[in-house]
C-alpha cells in the first residue's frame, strides 16, 4: 500500500481549518470533491479520522496520530522550499527535544548548545515539562529526543532507548555569612537548619530526603520549588540552605554569590537522553551523546 499524498494533503487542510466547507474554500475545490477524497484516504488507512458533529470535524485519536505525521511531512516540504528559495546550499533541518522541568537551566544550556557545533543552521525546538507529557509527544513523533534526569520507566508503553549521558553528586550551599560555620561539621551541621527542597515527585527530592534519613539529619524544610533557580534566590537572600548537582557547583557559587558548605557522592543525579526507536540513528542525537559526555569532565561555569 502506497500513501496518496494528495489525499493526505486534503485531510491536512480539513484538520487545519476545522471543517470541509472552510478547507474547500482554501483549496478552491468543491466540498463534495474534498469529502470524497477524505473518504478514499480513510478507506485506504482502514479507519476513520474524524468525529463528525454537524458541520464541525474533530480529530479522533487515530486522526491525531495521522495529523502529527502530516504536519511533519508538509512542514519539511515548506522548509525545503524556503531553503531553495534562499539559495541555501545545505538543508537546514529542525531538531525537537524535550527537557524535563527539574533539570537545571545551566546544564540544559550547556548540553543543548553542542547541537550548534554540528551545524549552526539547525533550528532547535525545546519544550520543557514533565517526563510523562514529553513521552506522550515522543510517542507521536513530535519530539526527536528527551533529556531527562530519570530513565525511561520500565512500564512505559513508549518504544524508545535510554542513552546514559553522565552522573553527578550533590553540593550544598548557603549565604557566605553562615557557610563557614556550617561547613565545619557537614553534613550533621544541616540538622535543624532551614532548607529548600526540590519539588514533589522529583528524583532529587526523593534522594535528598532518603540521604537525610540515612545520616540521621533532619533539616527544617522551609520550602519546595520545582524551579531550582528560585531556591537559589531564596538561599542568596539568606533564608536557608539549598542544594544542586555538583556539576553546576561553580555556576551556582558565581551566579548567586553563594558559598559551598559541602558535597556528597551518596546522592547521585543521573542524566539520560531518550530517543525513539525509529530515530535512534538521528545525527543530532548521536552528536549530542558524543559531545555531552565531555560536560562531566569539568565543572560548568
Amino acid at each position: 500500500m502506497r500513501l496518496n499524498y494528495h489525499h493526505l494533503h486534503y485531510f491536512y487542510a480539513i484538520a487545519t481549518h476545522g471543517s470541509i466547507a472552510k478547507a474547500s474554500l482554501a483549496l478552491h475545490i468543491t466540498p463534495q470533491t474534498l469529502s470524497a477524497q477524505l473518504k478514499k484516504l480513510e478507506d485506504q488507512l482502514g479507519y476513520a479520522l474524524f468525529e463528525r458533529s454537524g458541520n464541525k470535524m474533530q480529530l479522533n485519536p487515530m486522526g491525531n496520530v495521522t495529523f502529527s505525521y502530516a504536519k511533519e511531512i508538509f512542514g519539511l516540504g515548506d522548509e525545503l522550499l524556503h531553503s531553495l528559495q534562499n539559495h541555501s546550499e545545505q538543508f537546514a533541518f529542525k531538531f525537537s527535544i524535550g527537557v524535563t522541568d527539574v533539570i537545571a537551566k545551566v546544564f540544559s544550556f550547556n548540553f543543548l548548545k553542542q547541537i550548534y557545533t554540528m551545524d549552526d543552521s539547525i533550528k532547535l525546538i525545546c519544550k520543557e515539562t514533565s517526563l510523562d507529557t514529553l513521552l506522550s509527544e515522543l510517542a507521536i513523533n513530535k519530539l526527536d529526543a528527551i533529556l531527562s534526569d530519570t530513565s525511561l520507566p520500565a512500564h512505559s508503553a513508549v518504544k524508545a532507548f535510554n542513552h546514559f549521558v553522565g552522573k553527578s553528586g550533590m553540593s550544598f550551599f548557603a549565604h557566605k555569612n553562615k557557610a563557614e560555620a556550617l561547613a565545619l561539621n557537614f553534613p550533621q551541621s544541616l540538622n535543624g537548619q532551614p532548607f529548600f527542597l526540590a519539588g514533589e515527585g522529583t528524583n532529587q527530592r526523593i534522594n535528598v530526603l532518603s540521604w537525610f534519613e540515612q545520616i540521621d539529619v533532619q533539616p527544617q524544610i522551609l520550602g519546595e520549588f520545582d524551579d531550582s533557580v528560585l531556591a537559589n534566590y531564596f538561599c542568596q537572600a539568606d533564608y536557608g540552605i539549598c542544594c544542586a548537582p555538583t556539576i553546576i557547583e561553580e555556576h551556582v557559587v558565581n551566579q548567586f554569590d553563594l558559598a559551598l558548605i559541602g558535597r556528597t557522592d551518596q546522592i547521585m543525579e543521573h542524566y539520560y537522553l531518550i530517543s525513539p526507536e525509529r530515530k535512534v540513528k538521528h545525527p543530532a542525537v548521536q552528536h549530542l551523546l558524543s559531545e555531552s559526555r565531555k560536560l562531566f569532565q569539568t565543572p560548568l561555569s
